[in-house]
């Protein structure tokens, strides 16, 4: 069995990267009209993709998966459409490939600077959503990247009819279609032969949950663009304007609890607490936030349950949050370089000194000093979509768009130079 994974993905691999020798040169007018093909295609295949999610969704209810992962895998008319305009507005966005920086010249003569070049073989494993399928294919097509897709078993029916469109769409454009392969087998040696695929796949991108990723982080060949946590922390400083910790803070929990952007834990400077934390507090809880405390917290607000050591390294994607007073700023950042996971951490202040030193000291992949850790997204920062964020520091770190698909060589331009 393991041999017929084995040799299946193989070819995959194989094929991904004749074709990924193929778009290094496509032109952008090319890729966007691969684009707004695949779009046009999702929408007139609407009904059949529907049918074909109904399969995956019957499956999920048959295995008793709960309320929360139905839900995700689920397709409707809203959700295709969705999936259609993030095709169309990735191709409205620029194109990285090809572009040049730093070109200077040199005393011989030559000049030397940077062009930006795709990675060539992306592999994506994923989970759950099969709208992840449409947009990763959309993002590593416009960076001029192939991708090998492995979806969740849970969606396989889903899965194949939008790789299906996606494959007709391309080859309507003149790209090739293993531009965007899917691996066809709910089989999970599959998994542990793409990280093994080191001779054809460039970078490997989980998009799923903790376990996943600590799989993949312990058995990849490949080096592997992800973040494991998202322990994000807002620091309210003493020099804090009031009025806008409060709305940080109420927003950076509770705009939404299931995502790595979340604040998990609040720290406040100790001389601003007891003006702070009852107004906070009193937001929180008719919100239903259950907090959890240290014990100066829990002698400034009444039902507040006690904090352990392990609250403050939980992620809990809930309506949960853990809070600290601390004496200062030294103080925050060293709880924070303990417990973060060097996703997202955001100061409060009105302290010009102490915002810089936070942006300069504190080692996150985003650092804010007053907005909301919400804020961390490909979309809000003005990449117009992203893959995932990335908490590691090469080759990309934070929310990775375009740009992080792509890579950088030396050019040369000379007329005739040789080295003396």
């Amino acid at each position: 069995m393991n041999d017929t994974v084995s040799s299946v993905i193989l070819r995959l691999g194989e094929r991904a990267g004749i074709a990924a020798r193929r778009l290094v040169g496509a032109q952008t007018a090319q890729k966007n009209l691969a684009l707004e093909t695949i779009a046009g295609r999702l929408e007139k295949a609407q009904a059949d993709i529907i049918a074909a999610n109904r399969a995956d969704v019957a499956a999920a209810c048959e295995r008793r998966l709960d309320a929360a992962a139905v839900e995700r895998l689920e397709l409707n008319e809203k959700r295709i459409k969705a999936m259609a305009d993030g095709l169309r507005e990735v191709a409205a966005l620029p194109d990285p490939v090809g572009e040049i920086s730093g070109l200077t010249y040199r005393p011989s003569g030559i000049q030397v600077g940077r062009m930006r070049v795709p990675l060539g073989v992306i592999g994506i494993i994923y989970e759950s959503r099969p709208n992840v399928t449409a947009d990763a294919a959309a993002l590593c097509l416009k960076s001029g990247n192939a991708c090998i897709l492995r979806g969740g078993s849970e969606a396989i029916h889903s899965n194949r009819a939008i790789a299906a469109i996606i494959r007709a769409g391309l080859l309507e454009a003149g790209l090739p279609e293993d531009s965007v392969s899917l691996v066809d087998t709910t089989d999970r040696n599959a998994v542990g032969e793409l990280l093994r695929l080191d001779k054809y796949i460039d970078v490997i991108v989980p998009r799923g949950g903790k376990s996943l990723i600590e799989r993949i982080m312990a058995e990849s060949r490949i080096p592997v663009i992800k973040h494991l946590d998202g322990i994000c922390h807002v620091y309210i400083d003493d020099k804090a304007d009031i009025d806008k910790a409060l709305s940080i803070a109420l927003n950076a929990k509770t705009q939404r609890y299931g995502v790595c952007n979340a604040m998990e834990t609040l720290l406040i400077a100790e001389g601003i607490a007891a003006a702070v934390l009852p107004p906070l507090a009193e937001q929180l809880r008719a919100k239903g936030v259950e907090l959890r405390g240290c014990e100066q917290t829990r002698s400034l607000l009444s039902g507040c349950m006690a904090a352990t050591e392990e609250d403050w390294a939980t992620e809990y994607l809930a309506p949960i949050l853990a809070i600290r007073i601390v004496n200062d700023i030294e103080e925050a950042m060293a709880h924070i370089q303990l417990y973060g996971s060097h996703h997202t951490d955001a100061i409060v202040t009105e302290d010009y000194s102490r915002a810089r030193r936070f942006l300069r000291e504190v080692d996150s992949s985003s650092v804010m000093v007053n907005a909301s850790t919400r804020f961390a997204d490909g979309f809000e920062y003005g990449l117009g979509a992203e893959i995932g964020i990335s908490t590691d520091k090469l080759h990309a770190r934070g929310p990775v768009g375009l740009e992080g698909l792509t890579t950088q060589k030396f050019i040369v331009l000379g007329d005739g130079q040789v080295r003396a």
